[in-house]
């Protein structure tokens, strides 16, 4: 299979890769780590007649630790997995790393370039869910930061306007008391998930939870935040029955899972409930540490 004919371009700054999107509109794509769009081009099912290579724009490459922790938007995915920096502020982040296709891909596939994409299956939508980040788009005319929220908007849809780029995920860092796990199921290891949760879970000095974000993925259009379970839990001291309850909520209120050729939609609602209280159960162990 061979991609349909492009022009190429390899920028040395950002603000040579802004032109450039500004300059070719809706025909340019950028490419970061090429995980996913190399294979659709292959495949035609994506057909930019301009390619804009980011990966020398090594100032998009970071992991810092501030009053939050940042990463730059060509950071590779095989480094966020060895830091210790984020290991130590983002521990869900660091858990989930290794679910994420195989290291070869990680090596090259880019946090930025996996968000932008937006794959309903894949786990950084919904990691970043969990952790409430915030994502910064710049354009030639400005810069501005968009609630995770807001970030995602359908299939392989985000909130990115024309000309913008991905440049940098701002994740607060874990606090005290906070507990996280994630958890996904799939046929072969490094395959998509056919469902997969994500939850960070609070508590208060008398052990009673105080907040709860709960993402799923691979059971609708884009990552869900289960908002019915962060409403049962809070205000609760965790026990088997509100997980449980937690749970039944994410799988029946929170989510309309589809059904294809990999699994029936009664079956990602089983998994997604059986999930769910698997990861709520860690989360809140990890949390009363």
């Amino acid at each position: 299979m061979k991609p349909a004919t492009f022009e190429y371009f390899q920028p040395r700054s950002v603000d040579e890769a802004l032109a450039l999107l500004a300059e070719h509109g809706s025909d340019a794509k950028p490419l970061a780590g090429g995980q996913s769009l190399i294979p659709a081009m292959n495949f035609r099912l994506a057909t930019p007649s301009v390619l804009i290579d980011l990966n020398a724009l090594n100032d998009l490459a970071y992991i810092n630790d501030g009053d939050s922790l940042q990463l730059g938007g060509m950071t590779r995915q095989r480094a966020v997995e060895r830091s210790g920096v984020v290991a130590k502020h983002a521990p869900l982040l660091a858990e989930t790393m290794p679910f994420i296709a195989h290291a070869a891909i990680r090596t090259r596939g880019t946090v930025g370039g996996s968000l932008a994409h937006a794959d309903p299956a894949a786990e950084l939508p919904a990691v970043m869910l969990a952790l409430n980040a915030r994502l910064t788009a710049q354009s030639q005319t400005g810069t501005r930061s968009i609630p995770v929220d807001d970030f995602f908007v359908g299939l392989f849809a985000t909130a990115l306007q024309p000309g913008e780029l991905l440049t940098a995920v701002d994740i607060p860092k874990t606090a005290e008391r906070t507990g996280c796990a994630f958890q996904e199921i799939s046929r072969r290891h490094g395959d998509f998930a056919l469902v997969g949760v994500a939850a960070t879970v609070m508590l208060d000095a008398n052990k009673r939870c105080i907040d709860a974000r709960i993402a799923l993925l691979s059971v609708g259009d884009r990552p869900m935040l289960a908002g019915h379970v962060a409403a049962v839990l809070k205000g609760q001291v965790p026990s088997t029955d509100a997980i449980a309850a937690a749970a039944h909520a994410a799988a029946h209120q929170d989510i309309d899972p589809p059904s294809d050729i990999h699994a029936s939609a009664a079956y990602r609602r089983q998994l997604a409930n059986v999930l769910t209280r698997r990861v709520l159960t860690r989360a809140f162990q990890r949390a009363s540490l």
